[in-house]
């Protein structure tokens, strides 16, 4: 497991926390390869019961490592670090919960939408879908689950606009199950994290593969669908404007 994603397993509960916290926990390659693995070690071990997630630091994601993510392969590849991560999300079979805190980005938005319950901590939270800005389009299936969530109209504004989302407004869109202090923060998801782990586990996945019924594939079509706009957007002139702005103002 990398030292940037580190995995703790506290009795039936095995937290994963992102720990890249001098660069805002900003995913690498590496660094979803690892989380991929994360959830599928914890998927086959029937010790582990509810798995939940974190970030050090300032924040719990600001998305992508823009110049890593530029040099990986191609999305087509299947075993792309990222696409594995995201293929994971809507087939892990048991309870997944999110702590988040501080300026939130990108995926680790569009990830809340596969997670069972989410946490905000109230002052910090800022969650921030700047796909359209950056030339790129959304990812996770997030085109198709954020509108089921909040309405057409609402998806729309978050999606196109990209204006951050404090977490009271986040709670009240459902995004976000509970708003709580961001000192209790991880207290409080510990809390969630063992309730969940304390129930029947063969119900528990009975009843998440029920709230999480997808008969026709729509979450894999639409990935699949995503993925082939994405890498189009990742070849044109807009994400390249976008990511040599971004570099210069690194400068």
């Amino acid at each position: 497991m990398s030292e940037q994603v580190q995995m703790m397993r506290r009795d039936a509960v095995c937290e994963v926390r992102l720990n890249r916290p001098d660069k805002r926990n900003a995913l690498t390659l590496q660094m979803y390869g690892a989380l991929a693995r994360a959830l599928e070690d914890a998927e086959r071990d029937p010790a582990v019961r509810v798995v939940l997630l974190s970030g050090a630091g300032a924040c719990f994601t600001a998305g992508n490592d823009l110049k890593d993510f530029l040099a990986g392969p191609s999305f087509d590849d299947p075993q792309h670090p990222t696409v594995r991560f995201v293929r994971m999300l809507p087939v892990f079979s048991k309870p997944l919960v999110c702590a988040v805190h501080g300026p939130t980005v990108g995926i680790g938005v569009t990830m809340l939408l596969h997670c069972d319950l989410v946490l905000a901590a109230e002052r910090s939270t800022r969650l921030i879908l700047p796909f359209v800005e950056l030339g790129l389009v959304p990812e996770a299936a997030s085109s198709l689950l954020l509108p089921r969530l909040v309405g057409p109209q609402r998806a729309a504004e978050l999606l196109l606009l990209g204006e951050p989302l404090d977490a009271p407004t986040a709670h009240a869109c459902g995004l976000v199950n509970r708003v709580v202090d961001d000192e209790g923060l991880m207290d409080e998801a510990r809390s969630v994290a063992d309730a969940l782990a304390a129930k029947p586990p063969e119900a528990m996945r009975r009843a998440k593969r029920l709230l999480r019924l997808d008969p026709h594939g729509e979450i894999g079509k639409r990935m699949d669908a995503e993925v082939a706009e994405f890498t189009a957007c990742l070849a044109g002139q807009e994400f390249a404007s976008a990511a040599r702005a971004f570099f210069e103002k690194r400068r």
